[in-house]
């Protein structure tokens, strides 16, 4: 084997990667992957990405980039379900996936798996071609459970998170946080377990003079507050929510919400509900879904970009929204505290409440106005994040999984 050229199988069975942001099981995992793709396969390595078929009009196979590529394979019904009813489909996966393998003559130097449903089939795939197995959990059941905000994950997902954490040959972690859980509440060996940050598009996400973007999008508001994210309890958009009563003192502020599909409309009716409650519909709009080219101006046009959240593994939105240059506001969750740069980038709170959060955006929204000068000073905050720069450190982990590598089945 050329280590310099590793060939990687990839699976993210329940989401996939090129699916809609913003939709239930669509966010920033799907980034995660689309993007380390895409980078590992510049860098020469060869890159298959495996998910569940989930529409007919899908072609099996989706390039993604140079020597990287999606690979759609059946699963039940090629129809959007409950990621819990994937479970019973992985076995028939993993069989089409075996077949595609061998069909095409293929071999692989290891499994890189992304949640806790994909571990569950990367451990069957490691078993019949005796290469080294990967994880990345990118949330935690246990953890989520510990919050008790919104659904809770199910006993069938604790089990076989502790199983991956037990049978595979390596974990990356996004944060020390989530190193610390997965010691802490599965058992995990701390050496088993190394640290790689997420990274941001850079050449994507870039400041956009904010009149420009502005204009672009039909935004006439003094005072733009942004949040992005998939409509889900966890990700506390209620909070943000309540705190636009506090900043009344604004005549010409909005709220704009991006995110939410049709299987997240409960949620989303929720929130439609909570804006008339507080009599603040007029200044809250609901955004939708929006195309990922679209959202550098969408983060450009705001003033402030905030993340509510109760639970992140890592925090992309916030990365996204500094390398346009527009400062966040956010709880003190995923790696957010060494993203942002307290009172100079940002703001993260101690408590997820609306005042918090209100005290906060307003201490941006009454700063010194941004120009592109003070927005390219933000970029630079994050310049660490490159995509080019987290493949490097995916890679010297995935190697450190080779060091027992058994060989490859033809």
């Amino acid at each position: 084997m050329d280590e310099n050229r590793l060939r990687i199988a990839m699976l993210s069975a329940h989401s996939c990667p090129v699916g809609d942001l913003g939709a239930k099981d669509t966010g920033g995992m799907s980034v995660y992957i689309r993007e380390l793709a895409r980078e590992l396969g510049e860098q020469g390595h060869h890159v298959d990405v495996y998910t569940r078929a989930h529409d007919p009009a899908d072609p099996q196979i989706v390039e993604l980039g140079h020597q990287s590529r999606l690979i759609h394979l059946k699963a039940g019904q090629e129809e959007t379900i409950h990621k819990l009813a994937v479970y019973s489909y992985l076995p028939e996966f993993n069989c089409n996936l075996e077949n595609f393998r061998k069909n095409n003559g293929l071999q692989y130097d290891l499994i890189f798996s992304h949640y806790w449903l994909s571990g569950w089939a990367g451990k069957y795939l490691q078993q019949w071609w005796q290469v080294p197995h990967v994880v990345m959990f990118h949330t935690l059941g246990a953890v989520k459970n510990a919050i008790g905000i919104g659904e809770d994950s199910s006993e069938l997902r604790i089990v076989t998170e502790r199983e991956a954490v037990n049978d595979c040959q390596r974990i990356i972690a996004s944060t020390e946080s989530e190193k610390n859980e997965l010691i802490q509440r599965y058992g995990a060996l701390p050496e088993k377990i190394g640290i790689v940050p997420c990274g941001v598009n850079m050449e994507l996400f870039q400041p956009v003079d904010r009149a420009t973007a502005r204009q672009k999008l039909g935004i006439t508001a003094d005072n733009i507050v942004l949040f992005v994210g998939r409509i889900d309890p966890l990700k506390g958009a209620d909070r943000l929510i309540k705190a636009i009563p506090y900043l009344n003192t604004y005549d010409d502020l909005r709220l704009i919400i991006i995110g939410g599909d049709e299987y997240s409309q409960s949620e989303v009716d929720k929130l439609h509900k909570l804006t008339g409650e507080l009599d603040i519909e007029d200044r809250v709009t609901f955004q939708g879904m929006v195309k990922q080219a679209q959202l550098p101006y969408f983060y450009s046009a705001a003033d402030v970009c905030v993340v509510p959240s109760y639970y992140e593994s890592f925090g992309l939105v916030a990365l996204e929204s500094l390398a346009c240059g527009t400062p966040v506001v956010a709880t003190d969750v995923g790696d957010l505290k060494n993203i942002i740069r307290q009172g100079e980038t940002g703001y993260v709170v101690t408590e997820n409440t609306p005042q918090n959060l209100a005290d906060s955006i307003n201490s941006i929204l009454t700063g010194p106005p941004r120009d592109m000068e003070t927005a390219f000073s933000v970029r630079a905050s994050i310049s660490g994040y490159s995509w080019e720069s987290i493949a490097d450190g995916v890679i010297s982990e995935l190697r450190l999984a080779l060091k027992n590598q058994m060989t490859p089945v033809a």
